[in-house]
């Protein structure tokens, strides 16, 4: 007699988990697969595009990927996160400093970001860090300066570090208020073991490589952060290859003529799905100004955009959960108007 189970068949079970495990890498196998059936240059485009954008980001990377294995396999991440223990205030500003300050581009903050959750840094000082670091650093103020001027350059430093001031306060008093209970992902910093690493530090082995259990941890933490980043940033960039493709610039950017204030909080509303980055963005937004745009509305664009970008928004999503990723965004338009208003407020006095 044969035996009827309600047991799936063996193929859907097979998908299942194939979906469970690499979902983001069939997300990514599909939109190629059907862009080669519909538009087979504009695959060979993406594809192009998306090699270029991860060769980029490849040093930054690289840098990451090894002092996120090195501080696990040596025990160092104990230290570092006990590092950014401590007085809030500090800790906050000096994460806003650096992200306004730091050579990190939107993409290029993401392996370094990763590489402080996992370490158990707390999300405040991230988040601090997390929201400056995309909107300015040292080669994009030259430029900005040379576009618009020295006083927009000033100021969009400025907004880079009080976006990360207010992000990290707000996120450092939901914390302690508890609406911020393990706010990352199950095995990233909080969410999996990084906690530990604070409440019950280890002593650091410096010389790793002398000890083999140590060594092959280097190579799985390599290997599994290697994973993680590359499969998320490589979705974000054939997105954005798309994005690029089919919306043109001058369609985003002009709509934010005009002056007042529903300039400003349109043009903090188009640079949340703003896909250019911040060098090509700059001589568009320059352009707009000079045809009578608010200069208000220029910076919120720039900020919004700068920290909600594809490949920055898509990180956050994989990092944390979904209420954190909304508070993300929250902060984000927040600070970009606010950015936007004081700086048209200047502008008229």
């Amino acid at each position: 007699m044969n035996d009827f189970t309600l047991t799936p068949p063996r193929a859907a079970t097979v998908l299942r988990t194939a979906w469970r495990k690499h979902s983001v890498w069939l997300v990514t196998a599909l939109i190629l697969a059907l862009l080669t059936v519909f538009d087979r240059t504009q695959a060979g485009a993406s594809i192009a595009f998306t090699a270029e954008a991860l060769a980029g980001t490849a040093p930054f990377l690289v840098l990451s990927i090894a002092v996120a294995a090195w501080a696990t396999a040596t025990g160092a991440d104990n230290l570092i996160a006990r590092a950014f223990t401590g007085a809030p205030a500090v800790m906050i500003l000096l994460a806003a400093l650096a992200g306004g300050l730091s050579p990190f581009c939107s993409c290029g903050v993401i392996p370094l970001i990763a590489a402080l959750l996992a370490m158990g840094v707390p999300l405040s000082a991230v988040m601090a860090f997390w929201l400056a670091s995309p909107v300015m650093d040292p080669s994009m103020f030259v430029l900005t300066t040379g576009v618009l001027g020295l006083e927009f350059a000033i100021a969009k430093t400025l907004a880079a570090i009080g976006l990360g001031l207010m992000g990290g306060w707000v996120v450092h008093f939901l914390g302690r208020a508890g609406g911020l209970a393990d706010p990352l992902r199950e095995g990233i910093g909080n969410g999996g073991c990084g906690g530990s690493k604070l409440r019950d530090p280890k002593p650091v082995v410096w010389r790793f490589w002398i000890d083999p259990e140590r060594r092959a941890k280097f190579g799985r933490e390599a290997a599994s952060v290697t994973l993680f980043l590359l499969k998320w940033l490589t979705l974000a960039f054939v997105l954005e290859s798309l994005m690029l493709a089919f919306i043109p610039a001058e369609t985003i950017t002009g709509v934010l003529g005009g002056t007042g204030l529903a300039p400003i909080a349109l043009g903090t509303l188009v640079g949340v799905p703003a896909y250019l980055n911040g060098y090509a963005a700059l001589p568009l937004v320059g352009g707009l100004v000079g045809q009578g745009m608010a200069p208000g509305a220029g910076l919120a664009f720039l900020v919004a955009g700068g920290v909600t970008s594809l490949p920055a928004a898509i990180a956050v999503w994989a990092l944390v959960k979904p209420r954190v990723f909304a508070l993300y965004l929250a902060l984000s338009l927040t600070g970009a108007f606010a950015a936007g208003l004081l700086f048209q407020m200047w502008n008229l006095t």
